[in-house]
């Protein structure tokens, strides 16, 4: 058998998201993702604080290392609830969600269903 020779691919994120935000739509386009990015470091940050491999986590969870990989990475792949809990508890955590408010609060009830609700209590009115 061939001897294999790896050699790993030094990366700086810090750098590459300088040159990267030069492009023009990168950085809407990382905003737009950027709870997506804050949940997977989370992710990585547990895993590897717990010491275990992407094969491990998938063990323990009843998966494949491939799902696990997936699950630790951007793009379309919307995991459930339950499989985050499971992820979570793999790796020695519990899944905490919170609904944060905005610094600009929203309206309480959008146009539509502010007339919706105004018809509803002029009805009201009529009737008494």
């Amino acid at each position: 058998m061939a001897e294999l020779n790896y050699k790993p691919v030094s990366h700086d994120h810090e750098v590459f998201l300088k040159n990267a935000r030069k492009r023009e739509g990168f950085r809407k386009a990382y905003e737009d993702l950027a709870e997506e990015y804050s949940l997977i470091r989370e992710m990585l940050t547990a895993r590897s604080k717990s010491g275990l491999t992407q094969e491990e986590v998938a063990e323990l969870m009843g998966t494949t290392k491939s799902a696990v990989s997936r699950l630790e990475s951007t793009g379309k792949h919307a995991p459930s609830l339950t499989t985050l809990k499971k992820y979570a508890q793999a790796v020695g955590c519990h899944l905490e969600i919170k609904l944060v408010p905005k610094s600009r609060p929203t309206k309480r009830l959008p146009s539509r269903a502010k007339g919706m609700r105004s018809r509803q209590i002029d009805r009201n009115l009529q009737h008494t």
